[in-house]
C-alpha cells in the first residue's frame, strides 16, 4: 500500500524499502543504476555543461536537511535550466503541507542521532495518468564549484526541491527534458488534480470592473480550496523569452500565486467592517529575485496607505526574495494567463463539496478507433466513445482528456487532440453511428498539449463523449476523467449493437432499430392547479424510458429521445404515455400507440391522445408531437 492508504506504481520496478535495506546491510550509499550520475542523465542532445561534478548533499554543505523550517515558496529557486514552469509549480506545492507530505514523504529527513538511517536514497510520489507512482533516486546532484546547477533553496543546506527536481527529471529521462514545459502538467503531477488555463482577455477582466470582481472572487475561492495557481505573460517570440517588461515582469515566465486577498485600508478593532479594502494578489518569481516595480512594489510609497498592523498580518516584507504584491487591477492588466489546478475532492467522508469521478484508460488504435477529427467525416465516429448520465436537473461537469505523452529528444511527444460532447438518447448503451441524430453540445479546441480541459453546466440527461486526434490514423494512449455532482455511470462504449451472450444465444435477435424523439405536447388538460407537471414514459418490448418533468404547463417541450432494438415490431408497438407528476400519486393524462413497423427517417407526427384500459377508446385533451426513425440496419443511428 502507498501513501494515504493508496496503491502506487513502482517506477522502473524499484522498491525503496528493499533497496534501502540492502544498502544498510552492505554499508553502502545507494547508487541508482536507472539514473546514473553521468551526462546522459543531464542531456539527451550532445550538449555538455563544463565543470559538472555530481555530489551528495553531505559533500556540498554541513548538516544537510531535507527541510529547513518546513516548506515555503522561497525554498524553490530556478537554476540553469529553462524550467520556470516546474519551479513555479513547486513553489505552489510548498504552500500546502498536506500536498507536500503526499509528494515528499517526510520520514526521510537526515537524523543526526541515527546516522545509520542515511543511505543516500530518497523517494517521491508523483501522479501519473490516474495512479500514484513512487520514484526512487540517489542523492547525487550536479554541481559546479560546489553550487547546485539546477533548482536550489535559499537555505544552502535544504535539499527537498533539488531532489524533487531530480525525481521529475528521472521520470522524463533527463534534466534537459524539463527545459520548457507546461505549468499545468506539473501541477497535476503533484496533486492528481485537474488543471485549467485561463486566458484573462477571454473573461473581459481588463475593461469590465464587474468581470474583474468576479474573477477575483473566483481566484480567492480557488486559494481557499487549496488549488495551486500561477500566472504568466507568454513570449511572442524567442527574442522575447525571459525579457523584462517596463515594470519588471518577465515574459515567458511562470509566477506562482501565493495569496489572493482583500486588504483592509483602515486599522482598529472594527477594521474588518470597513468597506475600504484593496483587492491584491501576491506572486513569486521562480528566480528568487527580480520583482514587480509598479504600485505596491516593495519600496513603493503606496504601502504607507495600509496600516502597519495590516502589513504585518499579511506578512509584507521589504526583501529582494522574488515575492511581491500588486493590486488585482494591475494583475489583470499586466498578466495574460492564469493556470490553476484544483485538487478534486472525491471523499465521501468530507464536509466539503464532493465530486463523483469517472475514469477510463483507452487508446486511439487503427483501424477501428483512430478516425481523426470531424474533418474526416467518413471516419470521425471511428474513435473511442464514452457515455455518462447527469441525474440532477442541472450540474457542473468537469472533463479532461489527457494523452499519455512523453518528453523526449523529438519534443513534447504530444499529438493534437480534442473531444466532442453530445446529448444522446436517454437509454443509449451502444456506440453511435450517425452523429446527425444527436445534439452536439460542445466541440472543444484542438491542441497539441498533454490535456484538454472542459467545464460545462449540463441539464439532466444522457451524454456521449467522443475523443479524437486531429489527424486520422494517429495511435496514442490516453486517460479520460469526468467529475460530476452525482453518480454519473461513466463508461466506455465498445459494442455497435446488442450482443449475443451465452445465456441468450437461442433467443430471437433484434430486427429493427427505432429512435423516438418526444418533441412536445399541446393543449393538455389542466390538473388541480392552473397547469400541469407532465412527463412521458416511452415503452417498447418491456423497456421503459422516462423524460424529465416539465413544471406548471399544459404545453410542455421535452426534446428527449429513446432508442429501441426491437425483436417483434409488428406485434409490439411503441407506446408513449403522458403522466402528471404529483407528490402522492401521479395521474394519467393520455397515451398514443405507434403501430407502424415501416422504415422511415425523421418522420414528424402530431397525434392525439386516448385513455387507458377500459377507457382506451376515450379521447383525451391534447396532442403529442414526436419524430420517429425506423430502420432494419441496426448500426444506422
Amino acid at each position: 500500500m502507498g501513501i494515504f492508504g493508496e496503491d502506487y506504481v513502482k517506477f522502473k520496478n524499484q522498491d525503496y524499502s528493499k533497496l534501502k535495506k540492502e544498502c544498510q546491510t552492505k554499508g553502502n550509499l545507494f547508487v541508482d543504476p536507472e539514473f546514473p550520475a553521468q551526462d546522459k542523465s543531464l542531456f539527451y542532445t550532445s550538449g555538455k555543461l563544463a565543470g559538472v561534478t555530481w555530489k551528495r548533499p553531505k559533500d556540498i554543505c554541513e548538516n544537510p536537511k531535507l527541510f529547513v523550517a518546513g516548506t515555503s515558496s522561497g525554498d524553490v529557486t530556478q537554476g540553469r535550466l529553462g524550467n520556470c514552469w516546474f519551479v513555479a509549480a513547486s513553489s505552489c506545492l510548498a504552500l500546502y503541507k498536506e500536498l507536500c507530505d503526499r509528494v515528499i514523504p517526510s520520514d526521510q529527513e537526515w537524523d543526526e542521532n541515527k546516522p545509520d538511517e542515511y543511505c543516500g536514497i530518497f523517494r517521491f510520489h508523483l501522479w501519473r495518468y490516474g495512479r500514484w507512482t513512487e520514484i526512487v533516486i540517489d542523492d547525487q546532484l550536479p554541481t559546479i564549484n560546489d553550487e547546485l546547477v539546477f533548482i536550489h533553496s535559499q537555505s544552502k543546506n535544504e535539499f527537498w526541491s533539488a531532489l524533487l527536481e531530480k525525481a521529475y527529471a528521472k521520470l522524463f529521462g533527463c534534466y534537459e527534458a524539463l527545459d520548457g514545459g507546461d505549468l499545468g502538467e506539473a501541477l497535476e503531477d503533484f496533486t492528481g488534480g485537474v488543471s485549467e488555463l485561463i486566458h484573462m482577455a477571454d473573461l473581459g477582466v481588463v475593461d469590465s470592473p464587474e468581470e474583474q470582481n468576479k474573477f477575483f472572487e473566483r481566484l480567492k475561492k480557488e486559494v481557499e480550496r487549496k488549488s495551486l495557481l500561477a500566472a504568466s505573460i507568454p513570449a511572442e517570440s524567442s527574442e522575447e523569452m525571459e525579457a523584462s517588461t517596463d515594470k519588471g515582469l518577465v515574459k515567458g515566465h511562470a509566477y506562482g500565486i501565493t495569496a489572493v486577498k482583500n486588504i483592509n485600508m483602515e486599522s482598529g478593532m472594527f477594521s474588518f467592517l470597513s468597506k475600504k479594502k484593496q483587492a491584491m494578489v501576491r506572486l513569486r518569481n521562480p528566480w528568487g529575485q527580480g520583482e514587480w516595480t509598479g504600485a505596491f512594489s516593495d519600496n513603493d510609497p503606496n504601502w504607507k496607505t495600509i496600516p502597519k498592523a495590516e502589513r504585518e498580518k499579511i506578512g509584507f516584507a521589504l526583501e529582494e526574495d522574488g515575492e511581491f504584491w500588486m493590486t488585482f487591477d494591475d494583475f489583470c492588466h499586466y498578466f495574460v494567463n492564469v493556470s490553476y489546478c484544483r485538487v478534486v475532492n472525491t471523499s465521501i467522508f468530507s464536509m466539503a463539496k464532493t465530486w463523483h469521478e469517472g475514469l477510463a484508460h483507452s487508446a486511439w488504435k487503427k483501424p477501428e478507433l483512430a478516425g481523426g477529427c470531424l474533418n474526416n467525416k467518413d471516419t470521425f465516429l471511428k474513435n473511442p466513445q464514452f457515455i455518462f448520465t447527469v441525474s440532477n436537473d442541472e450540474e457542473d461537469c468537469m472533463m479532461q482528456l489527457m494523452q499519455k505523452s512523453v518528453r523526449s529528444q523529438a519534443g513534447s511527444g504530444n499529438t493534437t487532440i480534442g473531444f466532442t460532447i453530445m446529448k444522446v438518447e436517454e437509454n443509449r448503451h451502444h456506440r453511435i453511428h450517425d452523429y446527425t441524430y444527436q445534439e452536439v453540445i460542445k466541440n472543444t479546441v484542438f491542441r497539441d498539449s498533454r490535456s484538454i480541459f472542459q467545464k460545462l453546466k449540463l441539464s439532466k440527461g444522457r451524454y456521449l463523449i467522443l475523443t479524437c486526434t486531429f489527424d486520422q490514423g494517429v495511435e496514442a494512449e490516453f486517460l479520460f476523467r469526468i467529475y460530476t455532482g452525482a453518480a454519473n455511470e461513466f463508461k466506455q462504449l465498445h459494442h455497435e449493437k446488442p450482443q449475443r451472450s451465452f445465456w441468450n444465444c437461442c433467443a430471437k435477435q433484434p430486427v429493427m432499430l427505432t429512435q423516438v424523439k418526444v418533441i412536445q405536447a399541446e393543449g393538455l388538460e389542466k390538473q388541480e392547479r392552473d397547469g400541469a407537471d407532465p412527463y412521458c414514459i416511452i415503452s417498447c418490448e418491456g423497456e421503459k424510458v422516462s423524460t424529465t418533468v416539465q413544471n406548471d404547463t399544459c404545453n410542455p417541450t421535452w426534446n428527449q429521445s429513446a432508442i429501441f432494438f426491437r425483436k417483434n415490431p409488428l406485434k409490439n408497438p411503441i407506446k408513449i404515455q403522458i403522466w402528471n407528476n404529483n407528490i402522492l400519486k401521479d395521474s394519467y393524462m393520455g397515451k398514443h400507440l405507434f403501430i407502424s413497423a415501416d422504415e422511415c427517417t425523421r418522420q414528424v407526427q402530431k397525434v392525439g391522445l386516448v385513455g387507458r384500459g377500459k377507457q382506451g377508446d376515450q379521447v383525451r385533451s391534447g396532442q403529442l408531437v414526436v419524430e420517429i426513425t425506423q430502420t432494419k440496419t441496426l448500426t444506422a443511428i
